[in-house]
């Protein structure tokens, strides 16, 4: 398997897509992960660059 080396995190209202690429931009996973095992998620993760996106219902996160 190849090392991850970015992951793209998109927010949305209830649960989180995470889509890690490795160095040459070929997908290694995709999860799609609650927000009570992001931390965790983010935890076991290598080092790496992370992007996020969201979409318009994102602000639900900061509300609750």
């Amino acid at each position: 398997m190849s090392e991850v080396t970015t992951i793209g995190l998109d927010i949305a209202k209830t649960v989180f897509h995470a889509h890690g690429a490795d160095e040459r931009g070929r997908g290694v996973f995709s999860k799609r992960l609650t927000r009570a095992k992001l931390l965790a998620f983010f935890a076991a993760q290598p080092r790496c660059i992370v992007a996020l996106e969201a979409c318009g219902g994102a602000h639900h996160w900061l509300a609750s």
